[in-house]
């Protein structure tokens, strides 16, 4: 798990977060995806440049799609938590796609190629990457851009980030909750479908 502690980026987030910050709760803007009613909720508090993070959504999520999400059992939530702001501009080009199902697409991207764009200390270059991604999903680059530059859509990610902090108490990432309960197993599909089963 990826602890949280200070970068150059941080700081940034940090005063950008105490601008936009009101006492409203915003984790319904969460990124959801599966039946609504289902009887179990996944919550996965990440940043997209956390490499565990990363290793959690393609060693979990994938499986637990096909056998649990796509069959109604399980609602996902994938909770912005910027670390840096390069993870802040990769969730506001996830943000831009048109549906939930787009959505997640392109958040699978974003985590099988952070290592092409989360690098490196030039957000400028992050960002011209990150469009990249975007085009490749069949996304106009003009459209793109301007969610770049979506002072509402950063206002929403930050507003989020700080509910979840408040509400979970946010030490590292990913953060897993599944029905309210932190989620404190290994990051292993076998151990992840062994406490879904049990509350089936």
């Amino acid at each position: 798990m990826l602890l949280i502690k200070k970068n150059k980026y941080s700081i940034i987030i940090f005063f950008a977060m105490t601008q936009f910050f009101i006492a409203t709760n915003v984790l319904s803007e969460s990124l959801k995806i599966g039946n609504e009613n289902a009887k179990i909720t996944v919550k996965v508090f990440s940043s997209l440049t956390c490499p565990h993070c990363a290793s959690f959504h393609k060693k979990i999520f994938e499986k637990l799609k096909v056998n649990y999400i796509d069959t109604n059992k399980v609602k996902f939530e994938h909770h912005a938590f910027p670390l840096d702001l390069a993870a802040l501009n990769a969730e506001k080009i996830v943000r831009c796609a048109s549906s939930p199902e787009a959505k997640f697409k392109l958040l699978n991207k974003m985590y099988e190629e952070q290592k092409k764009w989360a690098v490196g200390s030039d957000i400028r270059k992050i960002n011209e990457t990150l469009i990249k991604i975007g085009v490749e999903s069949r996304m106009e680059q003009s459209k793109l851009e301007k969610c770049l530059e979506n002072e509402n859509s950063q206002d929403i990610i930050l507003k989020e980030r700080i509910e979840a902090q408040k509400k979970f108490n946010i030490a590292s990432t990913p953060t897993i909750y599944i029905n309210e309960k932190k989620y404190e197993d290994k990051h292993e599909f076998k151990s992840f479908k062994k406490h879904i089963d049990k509350l089936l």
